[in-house]
């Protein structure tokens, strides 16, 4: 399974990089409205403190401080800088994940941040489903700010 995750979060690591260099201008990632209150900057800040978090620092003992306001905060993060958290979002992922094995996704997640104890292959899911939700909302800002 690790495997397939590791495909499936490279995969949509790699689209979350191809919407953010499909906008128009740097200004475009950051535009809000009164209907939309996270811009594609905000979100990816977001994905990549998220993911750091709880696959790198807490699975993969890395030494990620997250500062989750920072992630909601911070505006007009150029978007080099924006991929660049991307692109070292997704080696951190393939190299924790390369590093489980099918015993380990069985284990009980160290965290119960839905409340609740998982296993850690329940929660990469979790996580997964979460890029996602995060990556058609970016897709959909695009194509608004694009118009």
């Amino acid at each position: 399974m690790t495997t397939d995750l590791i495909k499936l979060f490279r995969r949509d690591l790699e689209k979350l990089s191809t919407e953010l260099e499909a906008y128009p201008s740097e200004a475009a990632i950051w535009v809000v409205s009164s209907d939309v209150k996270n811009s594609a900057g905000t979100l990816t800040l977001h994905l990549v403190g998220n993911l750091n978090h709880f696959v790198g620092k807490v699975l993969g003992h890395t030494d990620y401080a997250r500062d989750r306001d920072a992630e909601f905060n911070r505006r007009d993060v150029p978007r080099a800088e924006l991929l660049e958290g991307v692109h070292s979002t997704k080696t951190m992922i393939e190299h924790v994940l390369s590093s489980l094995n099918a015993a380990s996704l069985e284990e009980i997640y160290p965290l119960e941040p839905l409340g609740y104890p998982m296993t850690n292959g329940y929660f990469l899911i979790h996580l997964y489903g979460h890029l996602n939700w995060h990556l058609g909302q970016i897709n959909y800002h695009r194509r608004l700010v694009a118009q």
